[in-house]
């Protein structure tokens, strides 16, 4: 295997010092592991958490102090009036996903707000019932789609759709998913797919599954737990009807943080729309008037239910002004950089390996991924993922029954960490 280029970090080098990388310690047993030779451990595991960005901490503490010093006046007044602290966080979400101001709010987290847009967009009626999605998903989403069929007397196993990839293969063409929803035809009530897929990291074609989705005359949504901040995307104009996204991966906000959703401004604008409702979702100048009668404003805001965790948004911020800095084009090229260079390194890894002992099953073609790549092993996954965490400071993620997946992410990733996981996978496989 070639021998770690230093050049390549020092004429790309990231963004790595805005985040707190975390320490490498070895095995007491084993105090000279091959991962002592680092101050830190090589993180490609931001697709399942990312790392804390060092402004975090302040952003926070500004908000303990204002809690401090103006207690419930801190609602109302102050320099920044904790009712109005989620619209500083709209513009720049708007602009992550591609998308109009109003046509996004951040809330809740992502599963709470499938369960919110479904109740508005998933309206079975005649012949109309069926929900298409991915068989190979975030379990999460598999359960909060059968409920919602459920909740409406319906059997999922007749009205969920679960798409699979072709025999022999892991990935869903869209080309596949395309002609199922026009089989289907006017049965289809929502199409609701993951952007980017949790297992292998295939980005599906959105604009044109969105697009024979609307022929049929059904709704379409996407799951961007994977793909919000990781890939670059044009909601409004793909003219996709509904999404949500997590902010504790790619985002880099902390775990569990808030989610973000949007709605198309065709929706948001009908204001008639069934949906579930709660205070914060009326109109803010009626909202402390305490009218009996729900009255929404004609933006994405009017599917909020309760009023915002201050504490869980000040990271989201300090993310989302990270990636208006930055900007996802540029996130995107260096994205593309890092996975290419891992990928060459993992293709000649295999080469020293029995045939199909370690297989990247990620699509290849830079437009069907983004910066994770999931790797198939035949031996034990997490016996491999165990030795490289421990005595080489590689961390990884694990998904059963055969895949551990690696994420090298623009914003504080290296080539050495890349180079880390191909040297580590050499040397406990070969």
């Amino acid at each position: 295997m070639r021998p770690y280029d230093p050049s390549l970090d020092d004429a790309d080098p990231g963004w790595r010092d805005r985040f707190l990388i975390p320490p490498y310690a070895a095995p007491l047993d084993y105090p000279d592991a091959p991962g002592s030779a680092y101050p830190d451990v090589a993180y490609l595991a931001g697709n399942s958490l990312g790392l804390k960005p060092r402004a975090t901490r302040d952003a926070l503490m500004v908000e303990f102090d204002r809690w401090a010093t103006w207690g419930v006046e801190g609602q109302l007044s102050g320099p920044r009036p904790w009712k109005d602290y989620h619209l500083a966080l709209t513009d720049p979400a708007a602009r992550l996903v591609g998308a109009l101001p109003h046509e996004v709010v951040v809330m809740n987290s992502l599963t709470v707000n499938i369960h919110l847009l479904l109740a508005t967009f998933y309206r079975p009626h005649g012949s109309r019932t069926k929900i298409v999605m991915e068989d190979i998903v975030f379990p999460s989403d598999r359960y909060a789609i059968d409920s919602h069929v459920g909740w409406h007397g319906l059997d999922a196993d007749a009205n969920v759709v679960r798409l699979r990839p072709r025999p022999g293969e892991d990935i869903l063409r869209a080309d596949d998913v395309v002609q199922a929803i026009r089989d289907l035809g006017d049965e289809v009530a929502v199409v609701f797919l993951s952007a980017v897929n949790y297992l292998t990291g295939e980005w599906l074609d959105m604009p044109a599954i969105t697009a024979a989705g609307h022929e049929v005359g059904a709704m379409v949504g996407w799951d961007l737990a994977h793909a919000a901040g990781n890939v670059p995307m044009s909601l409004h104009d793909w003219d996709v009807d509904f999404a949500t996204w997590c902010s504790y991966k790619y985002l880099n906000s902390g775990p569990g943080s808030l989610a973000g959703c949007f709605i198309h401004e065709r929706h948001v604008r009908d204001t008639s729309l069934p949906r579930l409702a709660g205070w914060w979702g009326t109109r803010s100048d009626l909202r402390f008037r305490m009218d009996p009668h729900f009255d929404p404003p004609p933006t994405a805001d009017a599917w909020q239910v309760s009023n915002p965790p201050i504490f869980a948004m000040a990271p989201v911020q300090v993310s989302l002004e990270m990636f208006d800095e930055v900007g996802m084009s540029v996130l995107r090229e260096r994205s593309l950089r890092l996975t290419r260079y891992l990928r060459e390194l993992l293709d000649e890894v295999a080469a020293d390996l029995p045939a199909g002992a370690m297989q990247v099953v990620t699509p290849e073609d830079p437009n069907r991924h983004g910066c994770q790549l999931s790797v198939r092993f035949t031996r034990d996954i997490h016996e491999i993922a165990a030795l490289l965490r421990d005595l080489d400071g590689v961390i990884a993620d694990t998904r059963n029954p055969d895949i551990i997946r690696f994420a090298p992410v623009p914003l504080y990733s290296t080539y050495l960490d890349c180079w880390r996981v191909a040297d580590a996978l050499h040397r406990r496989l070969s």
